[in-house]
Formats: structure tokens, sequence, C-alpha cells
């Protein structure tokens, strides 16, 4: 069966106090920490410009900031898609949006 111990156990929490409140001490008297700046609403924009067809065709992705500093929220041809994708997913549905073309 456990049994509480007794014996030391003021002298141990004073000494444990007194560390905790030397470390707060220390830790308000030094600098501020340097916090990174806000990120923009709008990371990043791609516009792409397909020639292959006579008709030049312009698709243009906008990334907007998300929660995370990995991922974006994306907007397609103004149309936002659901859920955040990160670069990798980003670049696969810029190169998805365009249809191969043979020699």
């Amino acid at each position: 069966m456990y049994r509480k111990r007794t014996k030391g156990s003021k002298k141990f929490n004073e000494r444990m106090a007194k560390a905790r409140a030397a470390k707060e001490r220390k830790r308000l008297d030094g600098p501020a920490p340097e916090y990174r700046p806000e990120l923009p609403l709008v990371r990043r924009r791609l516009i792409v410009e397909d020639f292959d067809f006579g008709e030049p065709v312009r698709h243009e992705v906008v990334m907007r900031r998300s929660g995370r500093v990995d991922c974006y929220l994306l907007e397609v041809d103004g149309q936002e898609l659901p859920g955040r994708h990160g670069w990798s997913k980003t670049l696969e549905l810029v190169r998805k949006s365009f249809i191969r073309v043979g020699p």
C-alpha cells in the first residue's frame, strides 16, 4: 500500500518553492522574447499562363494565411477551395489543371 511521505517533505517543498521563485524572477528580469512578425494575409500568388492552344489560358492561385505556417487557404480563379493545402498540394493542383500535350 502507498504511504504518504512525511519526513523531510516540508523542507523539500520550501526549497522547491524558492527555486521556482528564483527561476521566475530570472525570467522576468531578462529581456523580452523576440516574436516573429505576423504573416501577411496574402502570402503568395501564382499566375500561370498556357499558350499551347493558340488562345492563352490563365489561372491565378492566391495562397492566403492559415492557422499554420506551412499551410495556405487557397483561392483558385476567385473560388475558395475547402481545407488547408501545403506547397506540394498546391503545385500538384497547378500541374493537374493543365492537360498534357503530345509532340
